[in-house]
């Protein structure tokens, strides 16, 4: 059974906010809000609750985690990014938007795509997020919570408990915030690459 943590989602309150983040370090899988929609989650080094995720989405090997950060000071630790594309990241971060870039080491492999050794990255605009990764110290790997047979993410806390409540270790109700799943833009070419167009305006990165 589900804890259920309803967070204020302008001023979060510290007390449940470090709650969540022991939860996460202890190995438990999150559901939270972000500022395109609800995303699931766990702590980086947690293979048995990445395994969790996977079961609960119905994924395969071939799907791009995310790492969730609080800002652009740790992408360069587990993305391959160059100038031109850092620069880019820094204008349209924080926002919906998920980047994909060339893995480096200090990425787990199981949470790199398999053949393309891509992660996926993102800063949300979201200040629960904001409070949660102040407070762990690292980014969350994250999946958008879509379920199975679904196209659009859930976005009603109290249906995700009602779906999931035995499956998880704590949802998070932040309110609404929204059902379009991020934009995604593939970075690793010569140009960016929309690959998946939702919450983020697509056409700074359309050629």
């Amino acid at each position: 059974m589900s804890q259920f943590f309803q967070i204020h989602p302008d001023n979060p309150q510290k007390r449940l906010i470090h709650q969540a983040v022991e939860i996460l370090r202890n190995g438990g899988v999150i559901v939270y809000p972000t500022d395109s929609a609800y995303a699931i989650g766990c702590h980086l080094g947690d293979k048995q609750a990445a395994d969790r995720i996977k079961r609960i989405r119905k994924l395969d090997d071939g799907h791009n985690f995310t790492l969730v950060c609080r800002d652009l000071s740790d992408v360069g630790t587990y993305a391959k990014v160059g100038n031109t594309q850092y620069r880019l990241l820094k204008t349209f971060t924080p926002g919906p938007y998920t980047f994909i870039f060339d893995a480096t080491s200090e990425v787990p492999r199981r949470l790199q795509h398999p053949k393309r050794k891509t992660i996926g990255l993102r800063v949300p605009d979201n200040a629960i997020v904001q409070a949660l990764l102040g407070e762990l110290g690292e980014p969350i790997m994250s999946s958008t919570l879509i379920l199975p047979g679904e196209d659009l993410p859930m976005t009603d806390p109290e249906d995700i408990r009602e779906a999931l409540e035995h499956e998880l270790d704590l949802i998070i109700d932040g309110g609404f915030c929204g059902m379009e799943a991020t934009t995604v833009v593939n970075m690793t070419g010569e140009a960016p690459e929309v690959t998946r167009v939702g919450k983020g305006d697509p056409a700074p990165f359309e050629v």
